[in-house]
């Protein structure tokens, strides 16, 4: 998380601020004596708490009215507004966070466009947000599958061909018999044609050479002041002849458009433009032609241009002639290359480039065009907005603030945030507070961020209880976490404060988080786990910059390496196998971090990396290490093997289990058995493959692995047993694990005690993985299942209290709820929950709900919203097709 403003401007959010670079020049390897006795007061100073950035996204109060209403209108709108639908749905992802949602919903306007500069712009945007996983095209390409949006288009095709019409008669009497041939002039030169052939090529040439002109009783016409050249002429003569161009140069070709148009020779102009965009090969080509394709009018040259600009993202936008091009041209010209795919194209374009830069002049450009090209108020809103953001982080605050008031205008009441800090800037600090209360009094219920921005215009318990209010309507903002956890270290409460910042990561991996817990052990002088934070948002993003972005996180790393105990490989090893065990998953991802410096085994530690990454829901990072895991495999058959996770984890489950088959026939290996059990037990609906599933499992426990793969091993061949009530061989697997040390193996040896109708030893086997795991959030849901209904409330609130992302205490409150009558309190427990999380239970839940008290309308809304965030989910078809019957 960065500033948004800069510090002066938002001092009550942030302790007094002390540059660290005091701190960083100790001396290397101890520190002196004076900075030593004075280290946990400068150390403390440091600490500073930005505010959060205001989001250039699209956050409507209510989200699932918005996306509701937009599945509507995909149910009724004819097909060409469907992309335009999904560009608005992949905005309201983008305002949720929903990653995956979000590109989905790209993918899909990308699928349903229905012209050529939709498929260009979508396709482009999905081949920008798909960065960093060409490897993955390049495996499937391996196994015969192609990814379309990644293959540019061949833009010719997609026009039609104008066809050569029949030409006019000569009706027009003249005074004397018209000659079958004409001679041009240009110069010296004369250029023979057949008169009837060039007048084929327009009306204007029909009405030179048969109408009432001087021209129609000449044999020879001078064409020296139009400005063509006698090669030019003839390209003309032969086109009109054959009806193609042949071997005709680039500079001849644009001095032929450019008759063709001033002549009005549709036909000729086509086949030019067609000629043309198929000589495009390079960069500096688009750039070349584009200005001409503009001036020109040429349609399928501007496209391919615009596509090769597109496709070429970010790096094409840092070319000042690409940018130049792209925010200069009129309507007239935006339509010509972008037919109307305008809107769609900016929204594209200012959306990368706020991401290399949001404060040039280049994202001023296409944001402006952004508000130009919005045709209603939703798109307006999102212009607006992102226009507003982008001028407050310029310092232009008369034209930020008319760009937020334009938004909140049409309704976006987040853009109340960019007003109430422009009325801070400018020393209003008690109409900054008064907007957001009357913010938070027109809307019910409100909505977390609206509390936690109010907080940064008081003090005190007032500020104190904003903060708080915000953290329990939506649990997943960060800011609250980091002010109370800095102020209770300002207190000298330091064991209070790390309990704060730990509420936090124990169920977001944030990097501001951990960034501001490395500080706290900073200031207690706890090297150790400063330097295990420090190494967790190292992998997280290994070119992380700390205090505002001024310190390299890798130079903090190395400093405060140097103030703890150094580990051989060995320890290493024995710290991973300690806290793998005991389900510490930032521990475990510090200790790789630290065998990746010195360790010649990095395949396999990237590979475990991926593992931990994957189990902390950070997917991307997780991707990177996997891919790391492949460039360093020591063998082939090891290579496959991490090539095959990589097709498995994005959804190619038959390319990974090929892989996987190839890696065992060059080497019979644990992780190839174990990937191909996994990839079949995962996707496999056929009973019959549990047996092979076992196979494959046993032949992997008799190939040469570490223990804690093993387990991992048992632990999977004990599930499937279970699944095929093979209840004692399930449980000797899962004491195997256990013994070791798969710390994860008392969830299934408590799931067979109670499939043995043993509740209470069930009971005792999560007890036993509570109290060992750090992590245990899910430990506790899984237990609430093996006792009575009070203790079963009693686990699930702390559940909700440890990661309130999980759902199931949610949907069980509100079960128990709607058990006793109590429709309207079960209904909010869920609205508490879908508030922050757009969750397809939750919302399947409450429609139910809606649907049982004979609310069809609100029902409805919850089935088109949660098939917006699946549209394929069979239940939420039926439920939404039983309702939508109700509907009056």
């Amino acid at each position: 998380m960065r500033t948004f403003y800069p510090s002066d401007s938002c001092k009550e959010s942030q302790l007094n601020s002390l540059n660290p670079q005091s701190w960083l020049q100790v001396e290397r390897g101890k520190l002196s004596s004076s900075a030593s006795s004075s280290a946990p007061l400068c150390r403390e100073s440091f600490i500073k708490v930005p505010q959060p950035q205001i989001l250039p996204h699209y956050k409507p109060v209510n989200y699932v009215e918005v996306l509701a209403q937009i599945h509507e209108e995909l149910e009724t709108c004819p097909l060409q507004e469907r992309s335009i639908l999904y560009l608005l749905q992949y905005q309201v992802f983008r305002g949720l966070g929903e990653t995956k949602l979000r590109r989905r919903s790209l993918q899909s306007a990308w699928q349903e466009a229905t012209t050529v500069h939709e498929k260009v712009v979508f396709g482009s945007w999905l081949r920008y947000e798909k960065q960093g996983e060409e490897v993955i095209t390049d495996l499937l390409s391996s196994c015969g599958k192609f990814s379309e949006e990644f293959v540019p288009l061949d833009i010719a095709s997609y026009f039609p061909a104008i066809t050569a019409s029949s030409p006019e008669a000569a009706s027009v009497k003249t005074k004397r018999s018209v000659s079958k041939n004409v001679v041009f002039k240009i110069g010296e030169d004369k250029i023979a044609c057949q008169r009837q052939k060039i007048a084929s090529l327009s009306a204007p040439f029909h009405a030179m050479l048969y109408g009432n002109f001087t021209e129609s009783l000449l044999d020879e016409i001078d064409m020296s002041e139009n400005h063509v050249s006698s090669s030019a002429m003839r390209v003309v003569r032969d086109f009109s002849v054959v009806g193609v161009l042949i071997g005709v140069s680039k500079n001849l070709l644009l001095e032929v458009l450019v008759f063709a148009n001033k002549f009005c020779c549709e036909r000729l102009k086509d086949a030019c433009d067609r000629e043309l965009a198929s000589l495009i090969s390079s960069m500096e080509c688009a750039i070349e032609l584009m200005d001409f394709a503009l001036e020109e009018n040429s349609p399928i040259l501007a496209t391919s241009c615009l596509q090769v600009f597109l496709y070429e993202m970010p790096d094409s936008l840092t070319d000042e002639r690409v940018v130049e091009v792209l925010t200069r041209v009129n309507r007239s010209q935006v339509s010509t290359m972008a037919g109307k795919a305008s809107f769609s194209l900016y929204s594209c374009l200012s959306e990368v480039s706020m991401r290399i830069d949001p404060r040039s002049d280049r994202t001023l450009g296409f944001l402006e065009k952004l508000v130009d090209f919005a045709e209603n108020d939703r798109q307006q809103v999102l212009g607006f907005h992102r226009l507003g953001c982008m001028r407050l982080l310029r310092k232009e605050y008369r034209e930020a603030e008319e760009a937020f008031e334009s938004a909140f205008n049409l309704g976006h009441v987040y853009s109340a945030t960019g007003l109430a800090r422009l009325g801070y800037i400018q020393g209003h600090r008690l109409w900054a507070y008064e907007k957001l209360s009357s913010v938070i009094s027109s809307v019910s219920p409100p909505l977390g961020w609206m509390y936690q921005e109010r907080s940064f215009y008081c003090e005190g318990d007032k500020k104190l209880e904003d903060l708080e209010k915000a953290t329990e309507l939506d649990p997943t903002l960060t800011y609250p976490y980091m002010y109370r956890a800095v102020t209770l270290m300002s207190k000298q409460n330091a064991k209070a404060a790390l309990e704060e910042i730990n509420r936090i990561l124990g169920f977001k991996l944030a990097l501001e988080c951990l960034e501001i817990r490395f500080c706290l052990y900073l200031g207690m002088d706890d090297y150790e786990a400063a330097l295990r934070d420090i190494q967790a948002a190292l992998t997280l993003c290994p070119d992380y910059r700390m205090f505002d972005g001024k310190v390299a996180g890798r130079q903090l790393r190395t400093l405060v390496y140097e103030h703890v105990e150094n580990w051989t490989t060995a320890d290493c090893w024995m710290q991973l196998y300690e806290k793998w065990s005991n389900v510490d998953d930032i521990g475990s991802l510090s200790v790789i971090y630290q065998m990746l410096e010195s360790d010649a085994c990095k395949g396999v530690l990237y590979f475990r990396q991926s593992l931990l990454l994957l189990r902390l829901n950070c997917p991307e990072a997780a991707m990177r290490s996997l891919q790391l895991a492949r460039e360093h495999a020591s063998s082939d058959h090891e290579r496959l093997v991490y090539e095959g996770w990589i097709l498995y984890d994005t959804g190619h489950c038959e390319e990974g289990l090929q892989k996987a088959k190839e890696s065992i026939r060059i080497k019979r290996s644990f992780e190839a058995y174990f990937l191909q059990a996994y990839a079949l037990a995962e996707s496999s609906l056929d009973p019959s493959s549990s047996s092979t599933v076992v196979s494959l499992l046993e032949d992997a426990l008799k190939c040469p692995s570490d223990r804690l793969r093993k387990g991992q091993a048992l632990n999977n061949l004990g599930s499937v047993y279970v699944d095929c009530e093979k209840l004692d061989l399930a449980a000797d697997c899962y004491i195997n694990a256990l013994k070791v040390r798969h710390t994860r193996a008392h969830q299934g040896l408590a799931r067979v005690h109670f499939l043995r109708n043993d509740k209470a030893a069930a009971y005792e086997e999560m007890t036993r993985l509570i109290e060992k795991a750090q992590n245990n959030a899910s430990a506790y849901e899984k237990r609430s299942e093996y006792c009575d209904r009070e203790l079963a409330k009693s686990d699930l609130e702390m559940v909700t209290r440890l990661d309130p992302l999980r759902v199931y205490p949610y949907r069980y409150r509100a079960a128990v709820l709607m058990d006793s009558r109590k429709e309207r309190e079960a209904i909010a427990e869920l609205s508490r929950a879908i508030a922050f999380k757009a969750d397809l239970h939750l919302l399947h839940l409450r429609a139910a709900f809606h649907e049982h008290i004979g609310d069809v309308t609100s029902a409805l809304r919850d089935c088109r919203a949660a098939l917006s965030v699946d549209p394929n989910h069979q239940e939420m078809l039926e439920l939404h097709s039983r309702v939508n019957s109700h509907e009056p």
